[in-house]
């Protein structure tokens, strides 16, 4: 990372340009010691280029949106097609007096479909941060996992060193030739580390269907892409005091294998 003048880090802030640990940085933000640091400026930066994608819209209102985020795109990075650099495009600007270029305030993986938290405010954005360092965003995530599985479950197995827990709860299960059973189940993470629910469900043998990452030997499913999707998110709106429920049905792939959904 190399931002040679104190202006610079400014503006990288202010666009959302910076992350620590996978959330975008601001000027209130503390340091400890031992955060990964992002810095990711686009290509196009500066220039006329403008990126048209088309960006189902869950929720919206003057400080924040929630967007459907597909498979197969960047939340954010070095590159034009992500969905950072689609927003602009797709939301409406904030009348506030703080507004600014809109921001997604979490990251999704690359292979993740669901709801995407965006800020539309600089102080929206500081306000949404705040809300995920205190665990106070309720996330759920569906997956379709293999093998036989138990009904229900706690996670708890250390992520790169440090304290992770997801809990589970199997809500169908569908025979399978090829994999033993196909199990749908919901998954509430407690902590936020990186890929934290496909490690942990590899790690108790039920890996993501589709993950060819953290998956077991001849049991990948190629082509169809990652079984894994953020349904909702649950919140107090920082500013209007609303209590929020913003969800994502599932993905037609889910239902397939699940005819009864």
């Amino acid at each position: 990372m190399d931002i040679p003048t104190k202006s610079a880090l400014k503006k990288a802030l202010k666009k959302g340009y910076l992350t620590i640990n996978g959330v975008i940085a601001t000027t209130a933000t503390i340091l400890y010691g031992g955060e990964q640091l992002c810095l990711s400026i686009p290509e196009e930066e500066g220039g006329t280029t403008k990126l048209i994608l088309p960006i189902t819209i869950l929720y919206e209102d003057e400080h924040l949106a929630a967007i459907h985020k597909p498979a197969g795109i960047l939340v954010s990075g070095n590159r034009l097609k992500t969905i950072a650099n689609a927003l602009p495009q797709g939301l409406r600007q904030s009348t506030l007096p703080d507004a600014t270029t809109p921001q997604p305030v979490h990251r999704l993986d690359y292979a993740t479909t669901g709801v995407l938290l965006i800020g539309k405010t600089r102080s929206s954005i500081r306000a949404l941060n705040r809300l995920f360092e205190q665990k106070a965003i309720t996330k759920t995530y569906y997956a379709v996992t293999i093998k036989a599985i138990m009904p229900n479950g706690e996670i708890i197995s250390a992520i790169d060193g440090k304290p992770s827990r997801s809990t589970y709860e199997v809500e169908k299960t569908v025979p399978s030739e090829r994999f033993g059973f196909l199990n749908l189940v919901l998954l509430k993470p407690q902590t936020g580390r990186r890929h934290q629910l496909r490690k942990h469900l590899q790690s108790i043998g039920n890996p993501i269907l589709g993950d060819a990452t953290y998956s077991l030997e001849n049991l990948i499913l190629k082509g169809k892409g990652l079984y894994l999707h953020a349904h909702s998110l649950k919140f107090t709106h920082p500013f209007t005091n609303k209590e929020m429920f913003i969800q994502d049905d599932l993905p037609q792939k889910f239902k397939r294998i699940f005819h009864t959904l």
